[in-house]
């Protein structure tokens, strides 16, 4: 029988984690078709091929940047580039948000504005594990429903591919994705999800010296937006007969079984690639749904 200590330790902190993603996951499609309504999608041709590769040479600057930025001891010019993007995101979910329940486009834009900024300066001066999550599902879901509504099935599947054998990669051969988590704890960057498995825990106060898996469990940010970009280019592309969307409630189950693969293997004390785990699950899942709705594949 599991005491209450392991039990809040190991399994609390993995339900947690799958609460964030599903609230990820929901968001994101609720965002999708006023983002889509909208015009924001990030490339102008959903079915090209070329989307999902200019999708990884920005990943690849981006993770250049950080490594570099922490070799020369210059973090805050990555830290200024993410809380600008950080503030850019917020700024563009919240108008979409508050325009679709009703508010003015003038209201929204000054609304939206002013809590972007707001929430951006609290999350600057004072990055505590709370703050770093809130902020954290807003962008999540916000990058996934842009991405989301920007990429058709094809290129999506193929992204996820690509991004899989690319965390796998940095992981267990180069291990350049460890040198950025560390960097994103000490930076404090609102780039991970942060469970505490301790009443008293500081994210605020801890470094990736000090940090101590017995404290806190933590996701990169990736590892639910990535998953969630097949869930909603689902949702958007993919025209099915009936009332149930089955392929989009099969790429979301198939996600959390990934989820539950990987948790498997991480407590058992080594780190793990997330995205083999969670991006297999939720196309396999996809599919699955497909084949049970008699949807095609590729929409």
């Amino acid at each position: 029988m599991l005491s209450k200590e392991k039990l809040f330790k190991d399994y609390v902190p993995i339900l947690v984690m799958i609460i964030f993603i599903l609230i990820v996951q929901l968001l994101a499609l609720f965002l999708s078709i006023p983002m889509e309504a909208g015009d924001m999608q990030a490339f102008e041709d959903p079915e090209s091929a070329a989307n999902p590769l200019y999708y990884i040479v920005l990943i690849l600057l981006f993770t250049g940047l950080i490594l570099l930025s922490i070799k020369k001891n210059m973090q805050w010019i990555i830290q200024s580039i993410v809380l600008l993007a950080v503030m850019a995101t917020l700024y563009f979910v919240v108008f979409v948000v508050l325009e679709s329940i009703g508010f003015s486009s003038i209201i929204g834009l000054l609304a939206a504005a002013l809590i972007s900024v707001g929430l951006t300066s609290i999350l600057y001066v004072y990055p505590e594990w709370y703050i770093i999550n809130f902020t954290g599902i807003i962008i999540a879901a916000g990058a996934s429903a842009i991405f989301g509504i920007s990429l058709a099935i094809g290129p999506v599947i193929l992204l996820l591919i690509i991004l899989a054998i690319y965390d796998a990669i940095s992981v267990y051969k180069t291990k350049h994705m460890l040198s950025l988590a560390d960097g994103a704890i000490d930076m404090k960057l609102p780039i991970l999800f942060v469970v505490p498995k301790k009443l008293n825990y500081s994210f605020k106060q801890t470094s990736s010296n000090k940090h101590n898996k017995d404290e806190a469990f933590l996701m990169g940010l990736g590892d639910a937006v990535i998953p969630t970009i097949l869930v909603v280019s689902a949702y958007v592309f993919v025209d099915y007969n009936g009332l149930i969307p089955y392929h989009v409630l099969g790429a979301i189950l198939g996600t959390i079984i990934g989820y539950f693969t990987l948790t498997m293997l991480v407590m058992k004390g080594k780190p793990q690639a997330g995205l083999p785990f969670l991006n297999s699950g939720v196309i396999l899942g996809y599919v699955a749904g497909c084949l049970i709705g008699g949807i095609p594949i590729l929409g």
